[in-house]
Parts: C-alpha cells; sequence; structure tokens
C-alpha cells in the first residue's frame, strides 16, 4: 500500500474535480497558472475559494513574465498593422499589469 500525501495543513486530498474548458480558456488558465508561480491545483483551489492569489518572484515567475510580455509585443505589432484587438490580449495585459504592479509594491517596501 502506498504511503498517503498529505498537503501543507495536515489534509489528506483524495477527491477528484474535472470539468471541461474550451481551448481558449485553456490558453487563458495555463497563463494565468504561469505567471502565478503556484502548480494548477493550487492556483485554482483559492480562485475558487475566493482567496488572494499571491505572486512571489521566483526564476520561474520571471520567465513567465518575459515570456508573456513578448508575445504581448508581437500581438501589438500585430495590432500595428491594422489588426484588431482580442479581449484574450486585453485580459493578459491586466493580468500582467496587477503582477507587476504586486511586485513593484514588495520593492519599495523593502
Amino acid at each position: 500500500m502506498s504511503l498517503k500525501v498529505y498537503d501543507g495543513q495536515g489534509r489528506w486530498r483524495n477527491k477528484t474535480v474535472a470539468f471541461r474548458i474550451s481551448p481558449e480558456e485553456d490558453e487563458q488558465l495555463e497563463t494565468a497558472v504561469r505567471l502565478s508561480g503556484l502548480t494548477k491545483q493550487d492556483y485554482i483551489i483559492r480562485r475558487l475559494q475566493d482567496r488572494e492569489v499571491v505572486v512571489q518572484g521566483n526564476p520561474r515567475v520571471y520567465k513567465a513574465l518575459r515570456n508573456e510580455l513578448a508575445a504581448v509585443l508581437v500581438e501589438l505589432g500585430r495590432i500595428e498593422a491594422g489588426a484588431g484587438v482580442d479581449e484574450d490580449l486585453l485580459d493578459t495585459i491586466h493580468l500582467i499589469t496587477a503582477i507587476m504592479d504586486g511586485m513593484k509594491e514588495d520593492a519599495d517596501g523593502i
């Protein structure tokens, strides 16, 4: 018999929750998870419980921010060429802005 693995608060997580999302929703979720620095499970649980998702700066979050900003730059070039702005891009920009503002507040408090 395998050893039970408990979470940080001593709970044994043995329930599985599954749901379906569209490819676009999946990409938004994956982006938010990458930028949060959390595991997908922890991110979803925090959001479902309406708890604040606090981003802790680390190399993985920095790399995700860099990659997302590069993708935003490509999209802005596309927009400049005459294409319209889509809602997913605006959502990503708002998420990056919120994370960067939070990182700025942490740096000011040091």
